[in-house]
């Protein structure tokens, strides 16, 4: 891929080792960091709300881009997950970004009159973004919205999104297009503005990605000290019976909080257990508590690129649950 015909680089960070792989791709193919801006979407908004997302990801997302040099962009849907999971007779919010200069900018949709609805259950379990809302919700849409909302993506410019799927992960995954024209992409008479979307993770193995890691000493997500095979959400839909037994152990608050709302929804979130039931089946990861401490933080205090030693972590090529 010639990276040199696009004026600016998009990669949507979570922080995960997957997104961690595309920058470092990028800049094994000679990509300048300067020209390269990572993208976070709180899942949680930034209005307080706490029930998905690890505490640390955010300080940690703006702690890698200080590292290698690149600009940290948040942005997220108002009210977050848990605004749109309660979500009865009513729209879907707006969304909200930091621009350039890092001012918060309010991105309300363009419909004057936009559809009701209610939610009032749980993302559920399966490839079907229109029923697992929270990707495309909270996600997709923001990505695309944050883009189309900002003027200097905008002109007779060409760049380029980048994810970090990979077909390794599930049969779905394996279907996407390593390279495709992004949802936000536009070429007509109101701007010459072209947006592509590259996956330049896709055949990437699990082996390849932490042998990456290693090369550049990245330090990973402490979510993947503590046992979890991959970075998504504290309370993640796609949470495995160890690591809901886990949340229960260490992390209760959360987890009796999900619980709650299962049951005042009366629908699962697995369709045939709750939460609960899937911890009982399940077995608690041993989290050390400088891992507990760090991952449950605001502020990432460790180091990003390390100076010692590195080890894979625990959660490696273990207990992955995620997309189908």
């Amino acid at each position: 891929m010639k990276y040199e015909e696009y004026d600016k680089v998009i990669l949507f960070f979570s922080g995960g080792k997957d997104s961690v792989f595309c920058y470092l791709k990028l800049l094994e193919a000679g990509v300048s960091p300067d020209k390269i801006e990572l993208h976070h979407h709180l899942i949680d908004g930034n209005e307080g709300s706490s029930l998905m997302d690890w505490p640390i990801t955010e300080s940690y997302c703006r702690a890698f881009g200080k590292a290698f040099g690149s600009k940290v962009y948040m942005s997220w849907r108002v009210g977050g997950f848990e605004r749109e999971m309660l979500r009865e007779e009513d729209a879907t919010e707006a969304i909200m970004f930091e621009d350039e200069n890092h001012e918060i900018v309010y991105a309300p949709g363009g419909l004057k009159n936009p559809p009701l609805g209610t939610r009032r259950k749980f993302p559920q379990v399966t490839a079907n973004l229109a029923t697992r809302w929270c990707s495309s919700a909270l996600k997709i849409d923001v990505g695309d919205r944050l883009i189309k909302r900002q003027f200097r993506f905008s002109g007779n410019r060409k760049y380029l999104v980048i994810t970090g799927e990979r077909a390794e992960e599930s049969a779905a995954r394996a279907k996407y297009k390593s390279f495709e024209t992004h949802r936000s992409f536009i070429d007509g008479k109101r701007t010459k503005r072209l947006i592509y979307h590259a996956r330049i993770a896709k055949e990437a193995t699990e082996a390849q990605v932490w042998d990456l890691l290693k090369q550049y000493g990245v330090n990973p997500h402490p979510a993947y000290q503590a046992g979890w095979g991959r970075t998504s959400c504290l309370t993640c839909i796609f949470g495995s019976p160890n690591q809901w037994a886990t949340v229960a152990k260490y992390m209760p608050d959360h987890f009796n909080k999900v619980a709650a709302y299962e049951a005042e929804f009366d629908v699962t979130i697995h369709r045939t257990m709750s939460i609960v039931e899937q911890a009982d089946k399940g077995t608690a990861y041993n989290v050390e508590p400088d891992v507990y401490r760090l991952a449950m933080s605001k502020t990432y205090d460790q180091e990003i690129i390390l100076s010692g030693g590195w080890d894979l972590p625990k959660g490696a090529f273990g207990d992955a649950s995620g997309p189908t």
